[in-house]
């Protein structure tokens, strides 16, 4: 028997790696989304509470700017968040035209709950890798973003 022939789209990935990772990111986005329904936790939210966790209080552009989410995205995620008590805003005391946001103790507590399910998540995500081949692929995505790829 023959041996079976590559889809048109699994030639093409291999050929086109920048269509490979546009496709395989949709792919994990919508399984992040839906990890996030679940969770009730959205993406965006997650990641602004894990950096000001990490980071301590920062301007909201800052977290836009570090975390690569759209302005006017970031708006609504922090509106979100503070509505939930997660996170406040305060006019920036550096800059006035700028606000300062900080993680509040309920936000702290939302995050470790959210992070439990975070290994589970990335195992089904990633179910396709060997444990090396997800360490390979976030060296090279860490690589590709260091360098900002062909451009932002």
């Amino acid at each position: 028997m023959p041996a079976a022939r590559p889809s048109y789209f699994q030639a093409l990935a291999a050929e086109r790696p920048d269509i490979a990772l546009c496709r395989a990111s949709a792919v994990v986005a919508k399984a992040g989304e839906a990890h996030a329904a679940a969770t009730e936790l959205g993406v965006g939210q997650h990641l602004v509470l894990k950096m000001l966790d990490a980071v301590g209080d920062c301007a909201q552009q800052t977290l836009a700017a570090e975390l690569r989410i759209d302005r006017s995205v970031m708006v609504t995620v922090c509106d979100d968040l503070e509505r939930s008590g997660y996170i406040r805003r305060e006019r920036n005391p550096k800059d006035r035209r700028s606000y300062a946001v900080t993680i509040t103790a309920a936000g702290r507590e939302r995050l470790r709950t959210a992070e439990v399910a975070i290994p589970g998540f990335l195992a089904g995500a990633f179910a396709a890798l060997t444990p090396e081949e997800r360490v390979q692929l976030t060296t090279l995505l860490g690589k590709l973003l260091a360098t900002g790829g062909a451009s932002e």
